[in-house]
């Protein structure tokens, strides 16, 4: 596949680079104001939190007690992932994650993006959680709800930003072993020097294990294995100043390699980023940004009744390329105005064969794939009068689904099947608005109201899969998703080390994607009327000197309407969506480098299917993180995932079930952290 990243990015990062020396030229300031290079894009705008906005500090982030990112994140209300699984006992496809309930199938609503990046897999939308070591971040940022910035077209039900953490954070040398009573293993460290004008830094971490059952014992056969993993990651960046200009390099790779339920059912991940940022922080500021990302995935199903290969998805090449440019004119004191536009484009293609599960000859070869591309323009604007402020912006998408086709071969080696699908293409156009009062010093109002795009993605439109023994099929048909929404909120600081927040919401996505049930053991992907969410979100931070107290709750009443043949889903919620999430977290840190933290986390029973047949019971559990200075800074560290043992019910389909992490102890050594 030739990347189309020069032809169709140069334009805009040429123009950004011609511009810059203009732009930049009152940039570079006396000694007594040198700029300081951050290695972040530029400050968020005064009118953020009038949307729905919530913060995980580096803190957080390395005492989650699995050290995973999705663990972390799940302390924030409304986070949601396509199933409970971690990132390593779940089949990568299903990492999709969401935000207020309007989950239902695998592909994100959220937009993920690392250091301005958007982080979705080109070909299925998943997010490669494993690859995102929270280890190397500095903060992120969760805003819930519709989104029409840089790369708005993705953000449907809110944006999850990551940002990479520099070497003051990360410090010269960071480093950690550890290992769990199943002899799994975590080792991951970090190298950031200061160089030239600015520095680098270099990070990798392996994890590898046998892993844990997923399968209950009653449902264990001779060929039933554990969720054995292995996976790495590294990541490298360069950060310099060059004149008034902030120039941020930054590449990344893994591979990920997963064995579920049945031995045989290996399915593996691999991928490679590579991305170009440009900030000029001058009276002009500029935000420039190139990207392109090359992905594969594999996957071999196992039949449950012979336990012979049914399947084996060999390869899914896919890539992506990108770019950015904001531009924020100096307007006034008062304003601050948002100019950019942005390109994305996704491509991949499918290949696999399908095998007689009794007899293991191949009875077809399969191919699909096609290509997705979308170009957006979008302007903002916040208007801070005294203790009001106003934001409002607007952004239009032109998007094109194109070359799609599925291809099916028999064993005699005839076409049984041949379809291509029609190239189509159109305009869309978003917005949102919201205001912010501060009713006194501790008191803020907020109101916002928002529209959002999410293309489906090319496993949505051509490929089919299987979960036995449930099959889904693709629908090359797909129209977008588009989400109209509604929040009110008011968040009260009662004093710098006390504050809490209530928001109140209303979203509706139109033209929902789906996996709609069209047979006994048939489901398609299509697009129901709406999903419809509404509820109430609650977060609260109590900090008296070392100790914290932090809480987060999110209740939803989330509903499908449907037509035609998903007519029975009208009033059903959607697959996968619990209508109560919470959790409750106590920490300590001590000035020695000594780290405690709890975190109490509650799901309400959610169903694995769109008819509300299969049940997966709510789960409360418990987990643990202790850090205690040994010498210098090395520290020893322990962490307790599940510790009361809780049954996690992962997937049931018709009584067949898998579980998630069970009672896990891990110890090990810190450097630096």
């Amino acid at each position: 596949m030739k990347s189309p990243l020069l032809a169709s990015a140069a334009p805009l990062i040429v123009a950004a680079l011609t511009a810059f020396p203009a732009l930049a030229q009152d940039a570079v300031l006396d000694d007594e104001n040198t700029i300081v290079v951050l290695g972040g894009g530029l400050e968020a705008t005064p009118a953020v939190t009038a949307y729905s906005t919530v913060e995980v500090t580096r803190d957080q982030l390395v005492t989650a007690a699995s050290g995973r990112l999705e663990d972390a994140l799940s302390n924030v209300a409304g986070f949601q992932q396509f199933r409970r699984s971690d990132s390593r006992s779940s089949n990568p496809t299903a990492q999709g994650v969401t935000l207020r309930a309007l989950g239902g199938n695998a592909s994100s609503r959220a937009l993920v993006l690392l250091d301005g990046v958007p982080m979705l897999d080109p070909f299925f939308g998943h997010v490669p959680l494993s690859a995102l070591a929270p280890e190397r971040l500095e903060l992120i940022r969760v805003t819930r709800g519709g989104g029409s910035g840089p790369f708005g077209s993705g953000a449907l039900a809110g944006t999850i930003e990551l940002e990479s953490a520099g070497a003051d954070a990360l410090g010269l040398f960071t480093g950690q072993v550890l290992a769990n009573q199943r002899e799994d293993t975590e080792i991951s460290a970090s190298l950031a020097p200061n160089v030239g004008n600015g520095f680098a830094s270099l990070s990798g971490r392996w994890d590898r294990g046998q892993g844990f059952w997923t399968t209950p014992v009653d449902q264990r056969v001779p060929a039933s294995v554990r969720a054995g993993y292995e996976s790495w990651s590294v990541s490298g960046r360069l950060v310099q100043q060059l004149g008034g200009l902030e120039v941020q390099l930054r590449g990344l790779a893994f591979d990920d390699q997963r064995t579920l339920r049945f031995a045989g059912a290996d399915n593996t991940s691999e991928g490679q980023d590579v991305s170009l940022r440009v900030v000029s922080r001058g009276p002009w500021q500029v935000d420039a940004l190139a990207y392109a990302q090359w992905r594969n995935f594999s996957n071999v199903v196992i039949s449950s009744n012979t336990f012979n290969r049914a399947l084996d998805q060999k390869n899914t090449p896919a890539e992506g390329q990108g770019g950015k440019i904001e531009v924020r004119p100096p307007v006034g004191d008062v304003m601050t105005l948002r100019l950019g536009a942005d390109w994305r484009r996704s491509e991949g293609n499918l290949f696999e064969d399908a095998y007689n599960a009794a007899t293991g000859a191949r009875t077809q070869e399969r191919f699909a794939g096609g290509v997705n591309e979308n170009f957006g323009f979008y302007a903002e604007n916040d208007i801070e009068l005294g203790a009001l402020t106003l934001t409002g912006g607007l952004r239009a998408d032109r998007y094109s689904i194109a070359d799609g086709y599925y291809r099916a071969i028999n064993a005699a080696g005839t076409v049984v099947t041949d379809n291509t699908f029609a190239d189509r293409s159109d305009w869309e156009v978003t917005w949102r608005a919201g205001a912010l009062v501060e009713a006194n010093e501790a008191v803020t109002l907020r109101a916002a109201a928002y529209t959002g795009l999410r293309l489906p993605t090319l496993n949505e439109l051509y490929r089919p899969f299987a979960v036995f023994p449930v099959t889904t099929q693709a629908n090359a048909a797909l129209r977008p998703e588009r989400l109209r929404g509604y929040e009110a909120g008011i968040d009260f600081a009662v004093d710098p080390g006390l504050t809490f927040g209530v928001t109140v919401f209303d979203n509706k996505v139109k033209n929902a994607i789906a996996n709609v049930t069209v047979a006994n053991n048939l489901r398609e992907r299509q697009n129901v009327d709406a999903v419809q969410s509404r509820g109430v979100e609650f977060s609260s931070s109590l900090q008296r000197g070392p100790w914290g107290v932090d809480a987060s709750l999110a209740l939803t009443d989330s509903e499908v309407r449907g037509s035609g043949a998903a007519a029975n889903l009208t009033g059903n919620r959607p697959s996968q969506t619990p209508t109560f999430a919470g959790s409750l977290g106590a920490s300590y840190t001590g000035t020695d480098g000594t780290r405690f933290a709890a975190t109490l986390r509650h799901v309400s029973g959610q169903f694995e299917d769109d008819l509300e047949t299969d049940l997966l019971p709510s789960a409360t559990t418990v987990d643990l993180f202790g850090q205690i200075p040994v010498s210098g800074r090395l520290s020893a560290v322990a962490r307790v995932e599940n510790l009361f043992d809780e049954t996690i019910i992962t997937r049931n389909q018709g009584g067949s079930m898998d579980m998630g992490v069970p009672q896990t102890f891990w110890l090990g050594l810190r450097y630096g952290f």
